[in-house]
Protein backbone atom coordinates (compact mmCIF):
# COMPACT_ATOMS: atom_id res chain seq x y z
CA UNK A 1 0.00 0.00 0.00
CA UNK A 2 1.31 3.47 -0.90
CA UNK A 3 1.65 6.10 1.46
CA UNK A 4 -1.15 8.25 0.16
CA UNK A 5 -3.48 5.68 0.38
CA UNK A 6 -2.52 4.70 4.00
CA UNK A 7 -2.74 8.52 5.06
CA UNK A 8 -6.30 8.27 3.50
CA UNK A 9 -7.52 5.02 5.04
CA UNK A 10 -6.26 6.11 8.56
CA UNK A 11 -7.92 9.64 8.52
CA UNK A 12 -11.50 8.51 6.37
CA UNK A 13 -11.70 5.96 9.82
CA UNK A 14 -11.05 8.23 11.66
CA UNK A 15 -13.60 10.54 10.85
CA UNK A 16 -16.28 7.67 10.80
CA UNK A 17 -15.53 7.15 14.58
CA UNK A 18 -15.71 11.13 14.69
CA UNK A 19 -18.82 11.21 13.63
CA UNK A 20 -20.34 7.80 14.95
CA UNK A 21 -19.95 9.01 18.39
CA UNK A 22 -20.72 12.96 17.74
CA UNK A 23 -17.03 13.54 19.24
CA UNK A 24 -16.93 17.04 17.02
CA UNK A 25 -18.85 18.71 20.10
CA UNK A 26 -16.01 18.40 21.79
CA UNK A 27 -15.07 21.72 19.81
CA UNK A 28 -17.61 23.53 22.60
CA UNK A 29 -15.10 22.65 25.46
CA UNK A 30 -12.10 23.35 23.46
CA UNK A 31 -13.06 26.85 22.32
CA UNK A 32 -14.21 27.68 25.84
CA UNK A 33 -11.16 26.83 27.77
CA UNK A 34 -8.92 28.30 25.15
CA UNK A 35 -10.97 31.91 25.26
CA UNK A 36 -10.45 31.86 29.08
CA UNK A 37 -6.79 30.71 28.19
CA UNK A 38 -6.17 34.25 26.00
CA UNK A 39 -8.26 36.72 28.21
CA UNK A 40 -5.25 35.74 30.96
CA UNK A 41 -2.03 34.98 29.18
CA UNK A 42 -1.46 38.30 27.64
CA UNK A 43 -2.53 39.78 30.08
CA UNK A 44 0.61 38.54 32.48
CA UNK A 45 2.93 38.76 29.55
CA UNK A 46 1.86 42.40 29.32
CA UNK A 47 2.47 42.79 33.03
CA UNK A 48 5.86 41.09 33.00
CA UNK A 49 7.03 42.89 29.43
CA UNK A 50 6.41 45.84 30.40
CA UNK A 51 7.89 45.97 33.99
CA UNK A 52 11.85 46.33 33.97
CA UNK A 53 12.00 45.16 37.47
CA UNK A 54 9.83 41.92 36.24
CA UNK A 55 12.12 41.50 33.07
CA UNK A 56 15.22 41.29 35.17
CA UNK A 57 14.32 38.39 37.29
CA UNK A 58 14.44 34.28 35.83
CA UNK A 59 11.72 33.53 37.74
CA UNK A 60 9.16 35.65 35.61
CA UNK A 61 10.85 35.47 32.13
CA UNK A 62 10.45 31.81 32.65
CA UNK A 63 6.78 32.35 33.46
CA UNK A 64 6.84 34.61 30.26
CA UNK A 65 7.76 31.94 27.75
CA UNK A 66 5.71 29.53 29.30
CA UNK A 67 3.23 31.78 28.98
CA UNK A 68 3.84 32.19 25.62
CA UNK A 69 4.07 28.66 24.37
CA UNK A 70 1.18 28.27 25.65
CA UNK A 71 -0.73 30.71 23.74
CA UNK A 72 0.57 29.61 20.64
CA UNK A 73 -0.21 26.35 21.32
CA UNK A 74 -3.55 26.70 22.50
CA UNK A 75 -4.20 28.66 19.21
CA UNK A 76 -2.81 26.50 16.94
CA UNK A 77 -5.33 23.46 18.24
CA UNK A 78 -8.22 25.56 18.33
CA UNK A 79 -7.58 26.09 14.69
CA UNK A 80 -7.05 22.58 14.53
CA UNK A 81 -9.71 21.46 16.19
CA UNK A 82 -12.32 23.60 14.41
CA UNK A 83 -10.53 22.79 10.71
CA UNK A 84 -11.21 18.99 11.91
CA UNK A 85 -14.83 19.81 12.44
CA UNK A 86 -15.82 21.48 9.59
CA UNK A 87 -13.91 18.81 7.27
CA UNK A 88 -11.48 20.87 6.28
CA UNK A 89 -9.37 19.48 3.19
CA UNK A 90 -6.06 20.16 4.56
CA UNK A 91 -2.57 19.59 2.39
CA UNK A 92 -0.56 16.68 4.32
CA UNK A 93 2.26 18.87 4.11
CA UNK A 94 0.98 21.67 6.14
CA UNK A 95 -1.05 19.32 8.56
CA UNK A 96 2.91 18.11 8.71
CA UNK A 97 3.92 21.74 9.58
CA UNK A 98 1.38 21.95 11.95
CA UNK A 99 2.35 18.79 13.65
CA UNK A 100 6.26 20.12 13.97
CA UNK A 101 4.83 23.72 16.08
CA UNK A 102 2.50 21.97 18.19
CA UNK A 103 4.73 19.58 19.34
CA UNK A 104 7.54 22.39 19.58
CA UNK A 105 5.00 24.16 21.61
CA UNK A 106 4.26 21.58 24.00
CA UNK A 107 7.47 20.46 24.59
CA UNK A 108 8.96 24.28 25.24
CA UNK A 109 5.98 24.61 27.53
CA UNK A 110 7.25 21.15 29.55
CA UNK A 111 10.85 22.13 29.40
CA UNK A 112 10.21 25.54 30.93
CA UNK A 113 8.57 24.30 33.63
CA UNK A 114 11.16 22.04 34.36
CA UNK A 115 13.46 25.17 34.13
CA UNK A 116 11.74 26.86 36.74
CA UNK A 117 11.78 24.17 39.30
CA UNK A 118 15.53 24.11 38.69
CA UNK A 119 15.56 27.55 39.28
CA UNK A 120 13.90 27.94 42.74
CA UNK A 121 16.33 24.92 43.77
CA UNK A 122 19.20 27.40 42.68
CA UNK A 123 17.81 30.26 43.95
CA UNK A 124 16.99 28.84 47.61
CA UNK A 125 20.50 26.67 47.49
CA UNK A 126 22.94 29.49 46.36
CA UNK A 127 21.03 32.54 47.38
CA UNK A 128 24.51 35.04 47.13
CA UNK A 129 25.39 33.43 43.82
CA UNK A 130 21.67 32.74 42.18
CA UNK A 131 21.94 36.25 40.44
CA UNK A 132 25.79 35.62 39.26
CA UNK A 133 24.63 32.36 37.90
CA UNK A 134 21.24 33.64 36.29
CA UNK A 135 21.62 36.96 35.15
CA UNK A 136 19.00 38.34 32.62
CA UNK A 137 21.06 37.88 29.71
CA UNK A 138 22.26 34.18 30.26
CA UNK A 139 18.50 33.26 31.01
CA UNK A 140 17.48 35.00 27.18
CA UNK A 141 19.93 32.67 26.04
CA UNK A 142 18.68 29.42 28.16
CA UNK A 143 15.23 30.35 26.43
CA UNK A 144 16.60 30.22 22.46
CA UNK A 145 18.50 26.94 23.38
CA UNK A 146 15.13 25.66 25.06
CA UNK A 147 12.82 26.83 21.50
CA UNK A 148 15.83 25.17 19.49
CA UNK A 149 16.30 21.94 21.78
CA UNK A 150 12.04 21.62 21.39
CA UNK A 151 12.07 21.80 17.55
CA UNK A 152 14.93 20.08 16.62
CA UNK A 153 13.49 16.78 16.84
CA UNK A 154 10.45 17.16 15.41
CA UNK A 155 11.76 19.63 12.07
CA UNK A 156 14.50 16.86 11.04
CA UNK A 157 12.21 14.13 11.39
CA UNK A 158 9.12 15.85 9.32
CA UNK A 159 12.23 16.98 6.91
CA UNK A 160 13.46 13.10 6.72
CA UNK A 161 9.76 11.89 5.62
CA UNK A 162 9.74 14.76 2.84
CA UNK A 163 12.94 14.17 1.20
CA UNK A 164 12.37 9.88 1.36
CA UNK A 165 8.43 10.64 0.28
CA UNK A 166 8.26 9.49 -3.57
CA UNK A 167 4.40 9.92 -3.92
CA UNK A 168 2.21 13.13 -4.11
CA UNK A 169 1.13 14.99 -1.16
CA UNK A 170 -2.91 14.93 -1.02
CA UNK A 171 -5.36 16.68 0.96
CA UNK A 172 -6.52 15.06 4.15
CA UNK A 173 -10.01 15.65 5.91
CA UNK A 174 -8.56 15.73 9.30
CA UNK A 175 -5.10 16.78 10.74
CA UNK A 176 -4.00 15.20 13.95
CA UNK A 177 -0.48 15.03 15.59
CA UNK A 178 -1.27 11.65 16.57
CA UNK A 179 -1.89 10.26 13.03
CA UNK A 180 0.82 12.43 11.81
CA UNK A 181 3.82 10.42 14.20
CA UNK A 182 1.79 7.26 14.22
CA UNK A 183 2.17 7.07 10.45
CA UNK A 184 5.90 8.00 10.44
CA UNK A 185 5.60 4.93 13.47
CA UNK A 186 3.89 2.89 10.71
CA UNK A 187 6.90 3.84 8.24
CA UNK A 188 9.30 1.81 10.56
CA UNK A 189 10.56 5.52 12.05
CA UNK A 190 10.95 3.62 15.23
CA UNK A 191 12.22 5.62 18.28
CA UNK A 192 9.31 8.41 18.38
CA UNK A 193 7.61 7.38 21.37
CA UNK A 194 10.82 6.55 23.07
CA UNK A 195 11.87 9.94 22.62
CA UNK A 196 8.93 11.63 24.15
CA UNK A 197 8.86 8.84 27.00
CA UNK A 198 12.80 9.37 27.40
CA UNK A 199 12.31 13.42 27.66
CA UNK A 200 9.07 13.66 29.88
CA UNK A 201 10.79 11.09 32.26
CA UNK A 202 14.26 12.67 32.42
CA UNK A 203 12.12 16.13 33.03
CA UNK A 204 10.54 13.89 35.77
CA UNK A 205 13.63 12.70 37.44
CA UNK A 206 14.92 16.40 37.98
CA UNK A 207 11.65 18.01 38.84
CA UNK A 208 11.75 14.94 41.73
CA UNK A 209 15.36 15.19 42.41
CA UNK A 210 14.73 18.99 43.01
CA UNK A 211 12.00 19.19 45.15
CA UNK A 212 13.29 16.45 47.38
CA UNK A 213 16.69 18.42 47.62
CA UNK A 214 14.53 21.59 48.07
CA UNK A 215 13.02 19.47 50.98
CA UNK A 216 16.24 18.22 52.67
CA UNK A 217 18.12 22.31 52.74
CA UNK A 218 14.98 23.92 54.11
CA UNK A 219 13.25 21.09 56.17
CA UNK A 220 14.90 22.72 59.58
CA UNK A 221 14.29 26.29 58.45
CA UNK A 222 10.34 25.75 60.23
CA UNK A 223 8.57 26.50 56.97
CA UNK A 224 7.27 23.12 56.77
CA UNK A 225 5.42 22.93 60.07
CA UNK A 226 2.21 25.00 59.23
CA UNK A 227 -0.23 23.54 57.85
CA UNK A 228 -0.91 26.65 55.10
CA UNK A 229 2.68 27.78 55.14
CA UNK A 230 3.50 29.51 51.64
CA UNK A 231 6.16 26.65 51.10
CA UNK A 232 3.23 24.35 51.52
CA UNK A 233 0.93 26.35 49.13
CA UNK A 234 3.60 26.85 46.87
CA UNK A 235 4.37 23.23 46.42
CA UNK A 236 1.12 22.16 46.12
CA UNK A 237 0.67 24.79 43.66
CA UNK A 238 3.86 23.49 41.57
CA UNK A 239 2.95 20.20 41.88
CA UNK A 240 -0.68 20.68 40.86
CA UNK A 241 0.40 22.35 37.89
CA UNK A 242 2.79 19.53 36.98
CA UNK A 243 0.53 16.91 36.58
CA UNK A 244 -1.28 19.13 34.50
CA UNK A 245 0.72 19.44 32.54
CA UNK A 246 2.71 15.88 32.40
CA UNK A 247 -0.19 13.95 32.04
CA UNK A 248 -1.11 14.56 28.78
CA UNK A 249 1.84 14.25 27.87
CA UNK A 250 2.16 10.55 28.82
CA UNK A 251 -1.36 9.75 27.50
CA UNK A 252 -0.29 10.94 24.52
CA UNK A 253 2.54 8.78 24.41
CA UNK A 254 0.52 5.95 25.44
CA UNK A 255 -1.42 7.23 22.27
CA UNK A 256 1.41 6.57 20.00
CA UNK A 257 1.76 2.81 21.35
CA UNK A 258 -1.70 1.86 21.01
CA UNK A 259 -1.99 3.20 17.33
CA UNK A 260 -2.53 1.29 14.51
CA UNK A 261 -2.63 -2.04 17.08
CA UNK A 262 -4.75 -4.65 16.07
CA UNK A 263 -6.07 -5.49 19.41
CA UNK A 264 -7.52 -2.12 20.28
CA UNK A 265 -10.85 -0.78 19.25
CA UNK A 266 -9.98 2.20 16.79
CA UNK A 267 -13.60 3.75 18.97
CA UNK A 268 -11.37 3.71 22.04
CA UNK A 269 -8.18 5.56 20.39
CA UNK A 270 -10.33 8.11 18.10
CA UNK A 271 -11.96 8.48 22.23
CA UNK A 272 -8.34 8.77 23.63
CA UNK A 273 -7.30 11.09 21.45
CA UNK A 274 -10.36 13.14 21.32
CA UNK A 275 -10.50 13.88 25.45
CA UNK A 276 -6.78 14.65 25.55
CA UNK A 277 -6.68 17.06 22.94
CA UNK A 278 -9.60 18.68 23.32
CA UNK A 279 -9.78 18.96 27.52
CA UNK A 280 -6.41 17.63 29.01
CA UNK A 281 -4.25 19.21 27.21
CA UNK A 282 -5.47 22.76 27.62
CA UNK A 283 -6.46 22.39 31.63
CA UNK A 284 -2.84 23.11 32.57
CA UNK A 285 -2.61 26.30 30.34
CA UNK A 286 -5.77 27.79 31.59
CA UNK A 287 -4.77 26.72 35.04
CA UNK A 288 -1.15 28.09 34.38
CA UNK A 289 -1.76 32.19 35.04
CA UNK A 290 -3.78 31.32 38.44
CA UNK A 291 -1.21 28.39 39.93
CA UNK A 292 1.91 30.08 38.59
CA UNK A 293 1.45 33.90 37.52
CA UNK A 294 -0.96 35.65 39.63
CA UNK A 295 0.75 33.55 43.31
CA UNK A 296 3.69 35.84 42.41
CA UNK A 297 3.11 38.86 44.65
CA UNK A 298 5.35 41.05 42.49
CA UNK A 299 3.40 40.14 39.01
CA UNK A 300 0.01 41.06 40.89
CA UNK A 301 1.54 44.38 42.46
CA UNK A 302 2.31 45.13 38.41
CA UNK A 303 -1.67 44.28 37.44
CA UNK A 304 -3.17 46.45 39.88
CA UNK A 305 -0.82 49.33 38.87
CA UNK A 306 -1.73 48.93 35.66
CA UNK A 307 -5.29 48.70 36.66
CA UNK A 308 -5.32 52.11 39.07
CA UNK A 309 -3.40 53.85 36.23
CA UNK A 310 -5.98 52.71 33.48
CA UNK A 311 -8.49 54.36 35.69
CA UNK A 312 -6.82 57.47 36.19
CA UNK A 313 -6.15 57.85 32.67
CA UNK A 314 -10.15 56.47 31.76
CA UNK A 315 -12.24 58.15 34.75
CA UNK A 316 -15.26 58.22 32.46
CA UNK A 317 -15.12 54.69 32.29
CA UNK A 318 -15.71 53.92 36.20
CA UNK A 319 -19.67 54.70 37.23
Amino acid sequence: MTSTALISNLTQDWVESLQRWQLDLFVIPTTAITLATLLTNPVLLTCIFMSHALRQETRYLLVANTLTADILFVVLNLVTVICNTVRAQIPWLLCEMVTVVTVTTYCCAILTITLMVVDTYAAVRWPLRYHDILPPVRTYCILVGVWVLAAIYPLILMTMVEVKEETPHKTVPICLVVISLGFLQVQNMVGIHIYFFVAALICAVLIFYCYVRLYMVTRTQGIWQMRFSRARVTLLAHGTLLLLYFAPGFIFILELCLFRREDVSQDVRVWINTVNMCVFMLLPRAFAPFLYGLRYREISDTLMQFLHRHRRLNPGTVS
